[in-house]
């Protein structure tokens, strides 16, 4: 098995702990507190989901509509509770971390945008955010992290999935190797060995979600699993620690 091509600022090849949304399994999920929390804990990397608000900025948010059913693309960034922040914002309060901002662009959502706007906006606003190691982009949609990969790419993109199963991790790694991806986001309920293997002998990184049982980490770092994405990253870090 070879290496993987792509590894973030400071991983000194060390198996990577993804806060899920910041450390949200103590603090509301996607808030300054919760970034703040996950680097107090010593998380290497926050995940974060962003979305476009009617007003045109970024904003962090996992669902299209927030708990009262207003859709956020339908409000302006003032019209938004004060706990939901920018992508700006988030980023400041991530410094000294690697992000993995993942795009919201769902077909069956109503924010879906077919130009990759969103895409567009989040590569400027990274440029001017220094050196793309520290950022990894993913998306459920092949299209959107492709437009990413072709604005910007040097900038590391992953695409995210419910599952790839055996017989077709070949193709899906010759695939995102093929249109220059960095990295392989599956499920963890459905990831195997042969997958990891498979992404590692294409030089792709594998980072899955969403984990916080220590005997699956356990078993998954046994299988050189590259990232765990978890909304308890104070238990991984134990878990990483104890299997060195």
């Amino acid at each position: 098995m070879v290496g993987t091509q792509w590894k973030p600022f400071g991983s000194l090849n060390t198996p990577q702990v993804l806060a899920h949304r910041g450390a949200s399994a103590v603090e509301v999920e996607n808030t300054l507190l919760a970034f703040h929390r996950a680097k107090e804990i010593g998380a290497h990397a926050v995940e974060l989901d962003v979305r476009l608000c009617q007003s045109g900025e970024m904003i962090v948010h996992h669902n299209p509509a927030l708990g009262d059913g207003r859709q956020i693309n339908l409000l302006n960034k003032g019209e938004l509770p004060s706990h939901v922040c920018t992508l700006e914002e988030a980023l400041d309060a991530c410094e000294g971390m690697w992000v993995n901002i993942e795009i919201k662009n769902d077909p069956s959502e109503p924010d879906f945008d077919p130009t990759e706007m969103l895409a567009d906006k989040v590569a400027a606003m990274l440029r001017g955010r220094g050196a793309p190691d520290q950022w990894l982009v993913s998306s459920f949609r092949r299209q959107t992290i492709d437009a990413m990969h072709a604005s910007w790419p040097e900038l590391p993109t992953a695409w995210l999935t419910m599952t790839v199963d055996d017989a077709q991790a070949e193709n899906v790694a010759a695939e995102l190797r093929a249109s220059g991806h960095s990295a392989l986001h599956p499920f963890v309920k459905t990831l195997t060995r042969h997958v990891i293997d498979t992404m590692h002998l294409h030089g792709l990184s594998v980072n899955t979600w969403t984990i916080d049982d220590p005997a699956r980490m356990a078993e998954l770092l046994e299988w050189g699993i590259d990232g765990l994405c978890t909304n308890k990253p104070d238990v991984a870090l134990e878990v990483i620690a104890r299997n060195r």
